[in-house]
């Protein structure tokens, strides 16, 4: 407080921005009732510049209001504000990570000295390159230094208290390109782009699956391990695994080529049982596919009685009785109900065509079938027919009802003596011809109707004695292949003690293996054999069918095929060559 005050108000200005109690030479204070938080200037309100000693940036003010600046008072120099009302001093582009300003207008006087006792007060400074010709370069630590810079350009600048020229100047404070600035700038941003990639390659890392563990090398020991693992179930996949990388790798030698057979044969063993495991896994399917088409054969049917409640209910007798928002609610839902149920039915009838192409072998059943799809169709015009002449009555019964009622009021007016009688009579009498007409018509159609389906129950008859005439026709087929089997096996009863065929079931297999195998000359094995007839029937055992081959010594023969690891047991047809025999 020793510095000569040649301004009381400004400086007392200035210590109020600096929070503190203005004071005199000697210590007292020159306002003894002064507020800090009110300014020295009228009209302009208190604001916070930057100040020695304070590293702030002044607060944001909105662009439409000018700016009132401070007097800064330093140590060897005094900052006079520019005009409020003068437009902001106008800046170049700012470069990116700018760290330096350009200073000009320095006074001719000043010396580095200055600079850095006015400059320092925005932040820390790294470089100061000071020209002959009244300018500078400013490098600071930090980017938002260089806004706090940028805060003094326009001040006037006056060195002491002198008022020479070489003692004074105004401030241009603009941002400046820098290399230094540059190469920390792209310094930065690559250190960036490492850390996205980083962070980026251990996203992905994270998300990626993990990669299987890598297959030991062959050994003895390895070898003991894997045969092991092969026989196990659950474990045979990896097992598996190993030994074919193990053969690609090129491991089989002279030496080694046992094990590796022995290994081979192993996951042989494991064909029939996977063989098993499909067939199980297709009766499951089968069985599942039996029980959803049960289920929606069921809702199937709960839907034709809801729809069937929907068309009683729409029926003349009873529809006529509602209101005309219940009509409309059950025309709606009958649409909905129908629509559902049609869904459903094209679904079952799909399931079944399935079926029926699966099992197009059959040739009796599919005639059955479509038969049953006629009676199914004759009976549903039936049914339509039956409903029609339903509505038919009822529509007589409305019609007479309302003749009646024609008659009571006709008889009313004859009671009344009213003018206009003769009037009324000749339309009431209009009206009852009106209504005879559309009886008779009405009449004429109840018997047209009557004769379809008098004409439809004839062709159910006769399709029902169709079908029991193919039926006898089919118990005279059987009895005739039982009758001709008979005199077949008497002469091989003769010379057989004891007979291999024990059942006509048996007796039926003989005769689609002998097909089968007719087509296979050169044998098939006993796992193809029963995969073909597993199609037919899915309760025929491998057992059963090999011990039936086996019992038909003239029949069939089983030979081995095949050299070395491609060994094969095939069954051969050999009745031909049988029948000299016997």
């Amino acid at each position: 407080m020793t510095l000569p005050v040649s301004d009381p108000a400004a400086w007392a200005t200035a210590m109020n921005n600096l929070g503190m109690a203005p004071l005199g030479i000697a210590g007292q204070p020159i306002l003894p009732d002064f507020d800090p938080a009110l300014g020295m200037m009228t009209g302009i309100p208190p604001i916070t510049p930057m100040m020695p000693g304070l590293g702030i940036v002044p607060p944001p003010i909105p662009p439409d209001m000018p700016v009132a600046k401070e007097i800064i008072h330093c140590k060897s120099c005094t900052l006079f504000p520019p005009n409020p009302n003068l437009p902001p001093p106008a800046t170049r582009e700012r470069p990116p990570g700018c760290k330096t300003v350009f200073v000009g207008g320095l006074p001719e006087n000043g010396t580095e000295q200055i600079i850095v006792e006015v400059f320092e007060q925005c932040g820390e400074i790294i470089a100061i390159r000071k020209s002959k010709k009244n300018f500078c370069h400013i490098r600071f630590a930090e980017e938002y230094m260089v806004d706090k810079a940028l805060y003094l350009s326009g001040y006037r600048i006056r060195l002491g208290s002198s008022t020479d020229k070489k003692d004074t100047g105004r401030l241009h404070v603009d941002f400046a390109q820098a290399r230094d600035d540059l190469y920390e700038w792209e310094c930065k941003q690559r250190m960036l782009a490492r850390e996205e990639r980083h962070r980026r390659r251990m996203e992905e890392e994270r998300m990626r699956p993990p990669s299987p563990p890598p297959v030991v090398h062959y050994s003895d020991h390895e070898c003991s391990i894997v045969a092991e693992k092969l026989k196990d179930d659950s474990k045979f996949s990896e097992a598996v695994q190993t030994l074919l990388t193990w053969i690609e790798r090129g491991e089989v030698n002279r030496r080694s080529a046992n094990h590796f057979y022995s290994m081979i044969q192993s996951a042989n063993s494991h064909v029939r049982r996977l063989v098993n495991e499909k067939a199980t896994h297709e009766k499951e399917m089968e069985e599942a596919k039996e029980k959803f088409k049960q289920a929606l054969s069921g809702i199937l049917i709960q839907f034709e009685q809801i729809v069937a409640v929907y068309h009683s209910a729409s029926k003349q007798k009873a529809w006529d009785h509602f209101t005309k928002a219940q009509r409309k609610n059950i025309s709606v839902w009958c649409k909905q109900a129908e629509e559902i149920r049609n869904i459903h039915n094209d679904e079952l009838m799909g399931i079944r065509r399935e079926e029926e192409m699966e099992m197009s072998d059959d040739e009796i059943e599919e005639a059955t079938e479509t038969k049953e799809t006629e009676e199914s169709a004759l009976v549903s015009q039936a049914e339509a027919l039956k409903e029609e002449n339903d509505s038919l009555r009822w529509q007589l019964d409305a019609y007479r009802n309302e003749v009646e009622l024609l008659k009571q009021e006709q008889g009313k007016a004859h009671r009344e003596d009213d003018p206009n009688k003769e009037q009324q009579l000749k339309l009431l009498q209009q009206a009852l011809q009106g209504m005879q007409q559309h009886l008779l018509k009405v009449q004429e159609e109840y018997k047209k109707k009557e004769a379809e389906l008098d004409r439809i129950k004839d062709d159910n008859l006769q399709v029902e004695q169709l079908l029991e005439n193919f039926h006898e026709k089919q118990e005279n087929c059987g009895s005739r292949l039982c009758a001709s089997s008979q005199e077949g096996e008497q002469p091989l009863e003769k010379t057989a003690v004891s007979n291999p065929v024990k059942s006509e079931r048996e007796a039926l297999l003989v005769g689609i293996i002998s097909t089968f195998l007719h087509v296979h000359p050169f044998g098939a094995s006993i796992e193809y054999i029963c995969s073909y007839l597993n199609r037919l029937d899915n309760k025929i055992s491998t057992s059963d069918v090999e011990s039936l081959m086996s019992r038909l010594q003239h029949t069939f023969r089983q030979e081995m095929t095949g050299v070395g690891a491609s060994l094969e047991k095939r069954w051969k047809f050999c009745g031909f060559e049988g029948l000299k025999l016997t």
